[in-house]
């Protein structure tokens, strides 16, 4: 019985391990400070985590056996600690990080003499465990969908009567996190929206654009241009689309507002843009 329920357990946590997704970073001797290559690497397998519905992620820090423990510690703990501000600065938001910890050393294995440099080299990491959420049952599916038909959308507020200072929010007009690049399904939302703004042409306003979970307030990286201008690129995204669309340029400008403004919801929402009144012609 005790076998049957070992065998049980170990094969449970295999499935638990599959599901989660894995990336590793590694490190100059004696620093913390992420090296470009790996950066690259790190921004790549963020990327991938796009349509992931995330539940947590777990951040561990690693040294190699060459030197004291306690230094070892402190150097672990560093290199866990620049992960996670990579990830802070690429949107994704500080509650989903569970475990950020600095394990100290990895001794050495008993392994061939020449491979001693590779493998110090390899214990001078940090371990990164991304866990998914289960799939929604159909109860959430349906309780979502409730909401979002609740939501007062966009174009019926831009139909309404408007004053200056007013702000209207784009609301499930969703940006890809770290870029300025809509969402497919966003992109019949905001057709909408540019068809009513159109027909208003008594008026002008300023698109502005947002971010999510940065440290201090910061904009993010545009992760295609790699410039820390986020929320003026996604601005800047919905204003070329409306000059697309036949918007007069003269009736708007776009900003960038960092993470100035979260709305203390859902991560997500805050990669947003929204526009504010400026200026209503007298009819």
């Amino acid at each position: 019985m005790n076998k049957l329920f070992l065998l049980l357990f170990l094969v449970c946590q295999c499935v638990f391990s599959q599901n989660n997704l894995t990336h590793e970073v590694y490190f100059e001797t004696d620093k913390y400070v992420v090296p470009v290559t790996e950066e690259n690497r790190l921004l790549l397998f963020i990327s991938t985590l796009s349509d992931t519905d995330i539940e947590s992620i777990a951040i561990y820090g690693f040294c190699d056996d060459i030197g004291a423990s306690e230094y070892n510690l402190k150097l672990s703990q560093d290199r866990a600690d620049a992960i996670k501000a990579i990830f802070a600065n690429n949107e994704i938001s500080e509650s989903l990080i569970t475990n950020v910890d600095g394990k100290g050393e990895i001794l050495l294995k008993i392994v061939n003499e020449k491979n001693i440099l590779k493998i110090r080299g390899l214990n001078r990491k940090v371990e990164i465990i991304v866990t998914p959420k289960p799939p929604k049952t159909v109860e959430e599916k349906k309780t979502e969908a409730e909401l979002d038909e609740k939501k007062k959308g966009a174009t019926e507020k831009i139909k309404g009567k408007l004053k200056i200072g007013d702000k209207i929010l784009f609301e499930n007009i969703l940006f890809k996190t770290g870029y300025s690049v809509l969402m497919p399904e966003s992109k019949p939302i905001i057709q909408e929206i540019a068809e009513s703004l159109l027909e208003r042409k008594d008026i002008y306003f300023t698109i502005q654009g947002h971010v999510c979970c940065t440290q201090y307030s910061r904009d993010a990286v545009d992760r295609k241009t790699k410039k820390r201008n986020l929320s003026v690129a996604r601005a800047k995204y919905v204003y070329d689309y409306f000059v697309k669309k036949g918007i007069n340029p003269k009736r708007m400008k776009y900003v960038g507002l960092r993470r100035l403004f979260p709305l203390g919801g859902d991560p997500k929402d805050d990669r947003r843009v929204e526009i504010l009144i400026t200026y209503v012609k007298e009819p």
